[in-house]
């Protein structure tokens, strides 16, 4: 317990320093004063908690502020994770175990630079460590050099891959990878769609063909379709999810690239807004910095205290 939380903390160091900063440390130990509260609010802005998030956090520290007038910043914390805490009641997403005798189908989806493909290669990495078998379906193929990082990912980890060339049928390689997935009795299917904006037709069409195609294997899958966020754009990815959300129907979202962005605040805001599980934090670089969300340790991590 204590290095997952390390890994939260570690992860959220730069919202965490944003928050500090702004407020010359409230948190270390300085008391409460009306001028702390105003540096807290901006704090609180400036890492995309948004107003509705905010205006809740500081509620609750003037509340007990005005209980007591020697409230210190330690206090004035754990009342803002406590609170974070509450907004994210029901958010965590848990991967249940899929049928017995077929692959669970998980399309991982979201635009070129939310860090899709090496997020594909985590995920598979975490649930080759618990025992699962896994096997990647490198679908990627309308950006360039897309299959071939999935293909170097694979190498590294030991997870087993279908892949073809740039350019080829996305779909074609979802049905082949599927075959291959039941044939060699593995409990997940990992499918890496291509990035694209959700403003392009075309692409958000070939979404809907692997769809059709899988199903042909499967009337139910993909059991799961997460949408991989770019925690570093805060809550402008809202919009992103929502167009996602429509075309496909998403089940769920995995954010990444938190370990280089202040605005870690922003997952509250796309929990409050889209009310689509988080299943997975990106909190770093290495194979195994994607984590799976946990509201408590993220709301603690944020505010810089102890698990």
């Amino acid at each position: 317990m204590f290095g997952l939380f390390k890994k939260f903390k570690d992860g959220f160091s730069k919202t965490v320093a944003a928050i500090s900063n702004t407020t010359r440390g409230l948190f270390g130990g300085r008391k409460i004063d009306a001028s702390s509260l105003e540096e807290l609010e901006e704090a609180l802005y400036t890492a995309d908690f948004g107003v509705e998030t905010t205006e809740e956090i500081l509620k609750e520290i003037k509340r007990a502020f005005r209980k007591d007038p020697e409230l210190k910043g330690q206090a004035a914390a754990e009342i803002g994770a406590a609170v974070l805490e509450r907004a994210l009641a029901g958010s965590e997403g848990k991967l249940e175990a899929g049928p017995a005798d077929k692959p669970l189908v998980v399309a991982l989806i979201g635009v070129n630079g939310s860090g899709k493909t090496t997020t594909s290669a985590k995920l598979g990495y975490m649930l080759k460590n618990d025992g699962q078998q896994v096997m990647l379906a490198a679908c990627d193929t309308f950006r360039a050099a897309a299959v071939e990082q999935l293909k170097s990912w694979a190498t590294r980890l030991d997870l087993p891959i279908v892949a073809s060339h740039t350019g080829a049928d996305a779909a074609a390689v979802a049905y082949d990878a599927w075959a291959a997935a039941k044939s060699r009795g593995c409990q997940t299917l990992l499918v890496d769609t291509a990035g694209r904006l959700h403003t392009k037709s075309n692409l958000m069409e070939e979404l809907a063909k692997i769809r059709r195609v899988l199903q042909k294997h499967d009337p139910e899958a993909p059991q799961h379709a997460w949408l991989v966020v770019d925690g570093s754009l805060g809550t402008n990815s809202i919009e992103q999810a929502k167009v996602f959300h429509e075309k496909f129907g998403l089940t769920g979202l995995i954010v990444t690239k938190l370990d280089g962005t202040s605005r870690g605040g922003a997952i509250v805001g796309i929990w409050r807004e889209m009310k689509l599980p988080i299943y997975f934090l990106g909190l770093g670089e290495q194979p195994d910095d994607l984590q799976p969300f946990n509201a408590r340790n993220y709301a603690r991590a944020v505010f810089g205290l102890e698990a």
